[in-house]
C-alpha cells in the first residue's frame, strides 16, 4: 500500500471545505492513516516548497500557505500518488476536468485549494515532513 500527502491550502480551509474533500478521497478508496490542522510558518513553508526556490512564484506561494490554517493529510491506498492526482485535477482548475476537486473547489491557479504528492518520492518525503512515525496508522 502507498502513501501520498495531501494539503488542503488556506483558501479551502478558509471556507469549510476540508470535509468535503476528505469525503471525496474516501469515497474512492482512500483510508486516512494520518491528519491533523496546522498553521505552517515561513521557514516550514519555504523548506516544504524548496524545490521551487528560484521560481518567480516562490514568495507568494510561500505567503499564501502561511497565510491561514492548512489541513495536511497522509492518505494509504494502492495507487495512491496516481489516483489522488486524478482525483485533485490540473494545477488550474479552469484546465481541470468536472467532478476533479479543483474544479469544484478551487479559485484559481494560485488560490488551487489542494496540493498533492507529485511522485512516490515525493510522498515519502512530503508524508516525512509533516508527520512522525508515531503519528502515522
Amino acid at each position: 500500500m502507498e502513501r501520498t500527502l495531501i494539503i488542503v491550502k488556506p483558501d479551502a480551509v478558509g471556507k469549510n471545505f476540508s470535509g468535503d474533500i476528505i469525503k471525496r478521497f474516501e469515497n474512492n478508496g482512500f483510508k486516512l492513516s494520518g491528519a491533523k490542522f496546522i498553521k505552517m510558518d515561513k521557514k516550514k513553508a519555504e523548506g516544504f516548497y524548496y524545490v521551487h526556490k528560484e521560481r518567480p512564484f516562490f514568495g507568494s506561494l510561500v505567503d499564501f500557505m502561511t497565510s491561514g490554517p492548512v489541513f495536511v493529510i497522509s492518505l494509504k491506498k494502492d495507487n495512491a500518488v496516481k489516483d489522488a492526482r486524478k482525483l485533485i485535477g490540473a494545477t488550474n482548475p479552469s484546465n481541470a476536468e468536472a467532478g476533479t476537486i479543483r474544479k469544484d473547489f478551487a479559485e484559481s491557479i494560485e488560490r488551487n485549494a489542494i496540493h498533492g504528492s507529485d511522485s512516490t518520492e515525493s510522498a515519502q518525503f512530503e508524508v516525512g515532513y509533516f508527520f512522525k512515525a508515531e503519528e502515522l496508522l
